[in-house]
């Protein structure tokens, strides 16, 4: 009796073993066809509670859907991508909406914050405008509602464009170049603040990444990863937990989050969403970024402090330290603790390896287009 009880525990044992390996300790080989296969059958992610309601996964990302009243047309899109670079819509007539987001620099600027006007500088990042068709609210403090809301607010901004939108309206109708592009997008020359936006709009709803490696790698080709990249993927979905925050096709979950860089009290002190509600559980929060083209679209975060992407993976893998200049006050009212998803990761450095190999997976070859020539 006691050898088959022995026997017993020894088998059960084995299968327990067999059965936390299957769930935890996979081999790159079965990790490759795990994940190049049917989502439903991947791995569970390490998600938290409050992430749990509504999750999608990441995977590849579709076309973007155009709003009904501003629907796709080849005319309008091409209008916009003039606008979009014609300096003509700032008051010095010297920055472009291009100015700040350069194709050939991931549609960012590569700077730690924007330089506009007079060459104020700014005091955030210019974020990419890669995949903005897919967001559902605009700027790291999502003040605006949609790209048409958008575009109107670097042209009025005194640090950015300085221009009063009726001004440039009325610098735009003088240019007899657009009188017959307006018209072939719109069925007349009539040039409106609102013509203009949709335009823009409509260039920008088209500017989106869905051609990486990580993208062929979901449409069937397990081999275009590398094994690093693989395990990356991985680890994004379980021990690093990326896969909170950073979620859906578009690697952004669309919300706010506070990830402790509000840096109260120092010169960088930025109450990102608290700008726009002025309500208190929101001071430090801002709008998750898409990890999409990452790799070419750094310096990283809302002020640009993260030079490199290991110093962003460091800064999760720390447990998000808060940073506080402690000899100045700072009113108690602000100090809105961070995120409870945040947590210290202890990702061993080969593991933070292959999470940056991942992410450089997502991201493209930069994109070099030529200006257009503008309208006289």
């Amino acid at each position: 009796m006691k050898r088959i009880f022995l026997v017993g525990a020894i088998l059960a044992t084995f299968i327990l073993s067999s059965a936390f390996f299957q769930d935890e300790d996979y081999t790159i080989a079965q990790l490759r066809e795990i994940y190049s296969g049917d989502s439903s059958k991947w791995p569970k992610p390490d998600l938290d509670e409050s992430v749990k309601p509504g999750f999608k996964d990441i995977g590849y990302l579709d076309k973007p859907v155009y709003p009904a009243n501003n629907p796709y047309q080849t005319d309008k899109e091409k209008l916009g991508k003039l606008l979009f670079f014609d300096p003509r819509m700032s008051v010095s007539r010297q920055i472009a909406c291009a100015s700040c987001h350069d194709p050939e620099l991931g549609w960012g600027d590569g700077k730690r914050v924007a330089y506009g006007h007079d060459r104020q500088i700014g005091k955030r990042n210019a974020m990419t405008i890669l995949n903005t068709a897919f967001y559902d609210k605009l700027f790291w403090d999502g003040r605006a509602n949609s790209l048409e809301h958008q575009s109107g607010f670097p042209v009025q901004d005194r640090v950015e464009m300085n221009h009063d939108l009726k001004a440039m309206v009325k610098n735009i109708k003088k240019i007899d170049g657009y009188k017959p592009l307006f018209t072939k997008a719109y069925g007349s020359a009539e040039v409106t603040l609102e013509r203009i936006q949709k335009a823009i709009a409509t260039f920008e709803r088209g500017i989106i990444s869905n051609h990486s490696r990580f993208d062929a790698f979901m449409k069937g080709n397990k081999t275009i990863l590398k094994d690093d990249e693989v395990m990356g993927l991985h680890l994004f979905r379980t021990k690093a937990r990326c896969i909170n925050c950073h979620n859906t096709p578009l690697f952004s979950d669309n919300k706010f989050h506070n990830d402790g860089q509000a840096l109260l009290g120092t010169k960088f002190e930025d109450l990102g969403l608290y700008n726009v509600t002025k309500n208190l559980k929101d001071v430090g929060a801002f709008r998750t970024p898409s990890l999409r083209e990452t790799n070419i679209t750094g310096p990283w975060m809302h002020h640009g402090n993260f030079p490199s992407i290991k110093d962003v993976i460091e800064f999760y893998n720390l447990g998000n330290p808060v940073v506080q200049q402690k000899a100045l006050k700072v009113p108690d009212s602000l100090k809105t603790p961070k995120s409870a998803i945040l947590r210290k990761l202890n990702l061993s450095l080969k593991e933070q390896e292959q999470l940056e190999a991942f992410l450089k997976s997502i991201s493209t070859q930069v994109n070099k287009i030529n200006p257009p020539v503008l309208p006289q």
